[in-house]
């Protein structure tokens, strides 16, 4: 997993396998939108932390390539 900065640009990356995984807080809609789309076409799953819905005006964004996102939660919630 790595973060560069952009979430639009790592959502991409994990639509076309990339990437496996990204996480972030407190992004503004237009930061996630069309990523998030890009993700759930290709295959992956949105989340926010804790494996609830997703909500683009919520504080939390969790993407994976859906293979390992269960797997991603639990780190997160080790991590809180």
């Amino acid at each position: 997993m790595r973060r560069d900065g952009s979430a639009a640009m790592n959502l991409a990356y994990i639509a076309c396998g990339r990437f496996d995984g990204h996480w972030e807080m407190k992004l503004n809609p237009w930061d996630m939108a069309a990523g998030v789309l890009l993700v759930e076409e290709a295959g992956g799953t949105v989340s926010d932390f804790k494996g609830g819905s997703f909500s683009i005006y919520g504080d939390e964004l969790l993407a994976s390539n859906g293979l390992l996102h269960n797997r991603l939660i639990e780190v997160l919630r080790e991590g809180t």
